[in-house]
């Protein structure tokens, strides 16, 4: 009975060696962000596996509350990779021959969307088999920032700092002394592994260039940073200088706009006064020209006298200069004697008559 059992172990150990079988064990993987992945999956075939072959990985995001999704697939002796809008154009098998035994696949450029269990899926009937690998896309560290935090001063209390933008954790921390003394300071010794060493009572000893450098499973990125500590500097006249410069600063600001203000106001002034000039004063009129013009009338109206009117002409006539021109200074205005001929009246049946003229103290002459 023995006998019997093992003959059959035997037999079905045989026909499970002759069937398909994937021989890459199941694994994790860990890559930095932006790097490829290789995913291994290769398998054997048995002589009774005479159906199509028919490869196929999946993908299952680490977020539960997303269904497996297919990224490539090989059938008909054709591959389908665009699938998976996340990975298109970012997964394809490694080998040109899969009926080889090789269906490994390499993701590129990582991302973090990226993380998640694929498994492999070889099916040739009546074989079939699958494996699973599970990816993890770490991120290094980068944009390492060194920096002090407080005065730099003998006896003054201040902090060193080690921050990087972007590492996936854990990340590891590693204080060095790079030039001086490289020996470091008994107290700092707990915290050369953190991001932060906390300094007490500085002292000039501590001087130097350290280095910061961050460590992750993918990667490390280091960053260095100077330290100078001084003795401490006078407080008083540095604020005394700050507030007297503020205050020169606020009084000349104060000029300059007064001294705007000013200049407008004047010039405000000038355009008003030159508007009332032009628009309120009518100009004077001419002395000489309104003279002329009374003159002028009175010698065209000799023309039409006659006899009859002259006694009246000569009484009223000549009293009637615009007082404007005369009654103001008689004095300063003198008038020669003229002669005014009398138009030839002998025609028009009339006497000639002298034109009598005017004297300065304003006498008919």
């Amino acid at each position: 009975m023995a006998l019997l059992l093992r003959f059959v172990l035997l037999c079905g150990v045989a026909d499970f060696a002759r069937s398909l079988s994937i021989t890459t064990p199941e694994q994790m993987i860990e890559k930095a962000k932006g790097e490829t992945a290789y995913l291994p999956c290769k398998f054997t075939l048995g002589p009774e596996d005479q159906g199509p072959l028919d490869i196929e990985w999946l993908l299952s995001p680490a977020d539960n509350q997303k269904v497996d999704q297919v990224i490539i697939l090989y059938s008909g002796d054709k591959i389908y990779d665009d699938y998976y809008q996340d990975l298109k154009g970012r997964v394809h098998f490694t080998s040109t021959d899969l009926k080889s035994g090789d269906a490994s696949i390499n993701v590129t450029n990582l991302q973090l969307s990226d993380i998640g269990t694929y498994q492999c899926k070889v099916k040739k009937a009546p074989g079939v088999g699958n494996k699973k690998i599970q990816l993890t896309v770490l991120v290094k560290p980068s944009g390492i920032r060194c920096y002090i935090d407080g005065s730099e001063e003998i006896g003054s209390d201040f902090k060193l700092k080690c921050e990087p933008k972007e590492g996936s954790l854990p990340l590891r921390y590693e204080w060095q002394k790079l030039s001086n003394s490289q020996k470091l300071p008994t107290s700092w010794l707990p915290e050369m592994t953190s991001p932060v060493i906390s300094v007490k009572n500085a002292t000039t000893e501590y001087s130097g260039t350290y280095s910061c450098t961050v460590k992750n499973r993918v990667g490390s990125d280091q960053c260095l940073l100077r330290l100078d500590v001084v003795p401490p500097s006078n407080r008083a006249g540095t604020i005394a200088g700050a507030v007297i410069g503020t205050l020169l600063a606020l009084v000349l600001i104060g000029l300059i706009i007064f001294c705007c203000h000013k200049k407008r106001r004047e010039e405000k002034y000038e355009k008003e006064v030159h508007h009332d000039i032009r628009e309120d004063v009518p100009p004077p009129k001419s002395r000489t020209s309104t003279a002329r013009s009374y003159l002028g009338s009175n010698h065209s109206s000799l023309g039409s006298m006659s006899p009859s009117n002259m006694e009246g002409y000569s009484k009223t006539q000549y009293n009637q200069v615009p007082s404007e021109d005369f009654e103001r200074d008689p004095q300063s205005v003198t008038l020669p004697t003229a002669k005014v001929a009398a138009p030839n009246l002998s025609r028009m049946g009339a006497v000639p008559v002298m034109i009598p003229a005017q004297s300065k103290d304003g006498s008919i002459v």
